[in-house]
């Protein structure tokens, strides 16, 4: 279809993140058209977003790319795009797990997996790393029950230390660099001068602290060998949790605040808190029972991760993880890019 006619997508809230969900098909296979084509249906480069359906919040201008996996193992392929808000880019540098709670509900929608009652599983090939994840969804009928949640199961990757450390040092700081499907630093709040309780807003608003993290995140780049990636390292503040759950966070992604915890962020720093040593594993207040989910405390509520190290490893990794996200349709129809300069 041409840019003229318009492309279809969905538009889905996927967890705590929303975005377009397309088919590869319906885009340019060139990357570049690709990406140019997705600024301009999303708005960017521009703070408002008002002339694309970005939500002018990283959190909202996220694009979820889908097709038919040539892996026999995985039944579609996802490609996660970051857009950027204010600034002009397109990055495939990370996963997002947020988006990947829609990805299994608009296969069946566009016909890539068939439905099957009462519960449908759709295994996921996860692009931009390599990794898989399996999505059970209720379809009662043949069709998505939106109202229900959905399953998330992840396959651990083989390294989850990218430095090799339990403990390494970041502008003074005692750091856990971790990830278990995010790149993930996690810190103490307090090591920072803050409860790790404050508001996306208020810490947004510590000149101080930003400008601190920012040189922790550009640390830890070269230090976990990310390379240039303008979305990553998650940087992940810890505190006691309060409201009765393991552990209370704040994060950022990496300039603004999350409002709530992505969900492979949230994995990472679930499994940083079962590794003995780790920063801020003192903090938690770990269930009885070895397997029960730990809750992560985060600003609009709480989300709850099962993760299980492998005993047997001789360095630290998981045998597996998932935790259950919700997801929703919200209108399926046809996007018009803004017309290109």
């Amino acid at each position: 279809m041409s840019e003229d006619s318009g492309i279809p997508c969905i538009l889905m809230r996927g967890g705590t993140s929303k975005g377009p969900y397309f088919l590869a098909s319906d885009l340019p296979s060139d990357t570049a058209e690709r990406d140019d084509v997705i600024m301009r249906v999303m708005g960017t480069p521009d703070p408002r977003q008002i002339n694309g359906i970005g939500g002018a919040h990283p959190l909202t201008s996220k694009v979820a790319v889908v097709s038919p996996s040539s892996d026999p193992d995985t039944d579609v392929d996802y490609l996660f795009l970051q857009v950027g808000v204010a600034e002009a880019f397109v990055t495939d540098k990370q996963n997002c797990g947020n988006m990947l709670a829609g990805v299994g509900p608009f296969a069946v929608e566009r016909g890539l997996v068939p439905a099957v009652a009462p519960r449908t599983s759709v295994r996921i090939h996860l692009v931009n790393t390599g990794e898989s994840a399996t999505a059970t969804f209720s379809t009662p009928d043949g069709s998505v029950d939106y109202c229900a949640p959905i399953l998330l199961s992840f396959a651990s990757p083989a390294e989850i230390l990218p430095t090799g450390n339990v403990v390494d040092v970041l502008d003074g700081l005692d750091a856990t660099c971790i990830d278990n499907g995010m790149p993930t630093v996690v810190l103490r709040a307090g090591d920072l001068g803050v409860s790790g309780y404050e508001s996306p807003a208020e810490l947004e608003a510590n000149e101080a602290l930003t400008t601190r993290i920012a040189v922790i995140r550009q640390q830890a780049l070269a230090l976990m060998g990310i390379g240039d990636a303008p979305s990553l390292p998650k940087i992940s503040l810890l505190a006691p949790p309060r409201d009765g759950g393991t552990v209370s966070t704040r994060t950022f992604i990496p300039v603004r605040v999350h409002e709530a915890i992505g969900v492979l962020g949230a994995v990472s720093v679930a499994t940083a808190l079962l590794i003995p040593g780790a920063v801020g594993a003192e903090l938690a207040r770990l269930p009885a029972e070895p397997r029960a989910p730990l809750r992560l405390e985060h600003p609009a509520g709480s989300v709850d991760v099962s993760v299980e190290l492998d005993p047997a490893a001789d360095r630290p990794r998981t045998r597996n993880a998932g935790l259950v996200r919700t997801a929703r349709k919200l209108f399926e129809g046809t996007v018009f890019p803004r017309p290109a300069a």
